[in-house]
């Protein structure tokens, strides 16, 4: 099996629900993510002759993935860091009920 096969296991917090996507779970998800991009980047650097488009792309997703997890990490969600993290002006909810 080469290493592009093997499962990328990550660790997820026990209490996480997993049937939500939780910080946890999206923080899990992006690793799993960073990690094959980063294998990626590294076969197109390692290729001869180099396909300088598609390397671009992979380090492109690669940062805006590395980005994503960086404010994954930045919770909780508050009305100082909101903007930053969804985009767009808003409210953090708190104590929502559904």
């Amino acid at each position: 099996m080469s290493q592009a096969d093997e499962e990328i296991t990550v660790e997820r917090p026990d209490e996480d629900d997993y049937d939500l996507l939780t910080f946890g779970e999206a923080g899990a998800r992006l690793e799993i993510e960073i990690r094959t991009m980063r294998a990626r980047v590294r076969r197109l650097e390692e290729a001869t002759p180099p396909d300088e488009d598609a390397l671009r792309g992979a380090r492109e997703r690669l940062a805006a993935l590395e980005e994503g997890a960086e404010r994954n990490r930045a919770q909780p969600i508050n009305d100082e860091n909101f903007e930053r993290f969804f985009g767009y002006p808003g409210k953090a909810r708190r104590n929502t009920t559904w």
